[in-house]
């Protein structure tokens, strides 16, 4: 039976956040701090931070669709890697990779509390690709 540590993870990433800004007060403590590298570079986010984000998400793509190939926990921290694929507002009846993640959270008073996530744009090469198909730990 999967903990609730690992439970509110899971659906933080499997919410749909990107329609749903209030899902981030729902999983995250109020003083949360997300640590992100991506292709991008490096951000620090706090709530007021992440809420916006999901709402820039929701002007573009029309479904995010996860794939979590790992999803594990070592007493309050919960680590997860999973895949989103996206159908755009302009494209909607074609869904492609779009990026790969890591994310190591630790919990506290039963929500997100610190994160460490790392992204990169998926590649949508089949060996790629099968490579996040592993079940989930």
């Amino acid at each position: 039976m999967a903990s609730s540590e690992k439970q509110l993870v899971e659906s933080f990433y499997t919410s749909e956040f990107y329609k749903d800004p209030s899902q981030v007060s729902k999983h995250f403590h109020p003083e949360a701090q997300l640590y992100w590298n991506s292709s991008a570079g490096f951000n620090k986010m706090n709530v007021k931070d992440l809420e916006e984000i999901c709402t820039e998400m929701a002007k573009s793509f029309e479904n995010i669709r996860p794939e979590i190939s790992h999803l594990l926990q070592d007493n309050s921290i919960v680590t997860i890697r999973i895949t989103y694929f996206t159908q755009t507002i302009e494209n909607p009846d074609e869904e492609i990779p779009m990026a790969h993640m890591v994310a190591i959270w630790e919990i506290k008073d039963g929500k997100m509390y610190r994160g460490y996530q790392m992204s990169q744009p998926a590649e949508d090469s089949p060996e790629n690709l099968s490579s996040f198909m592993v079940t989930n730990l």
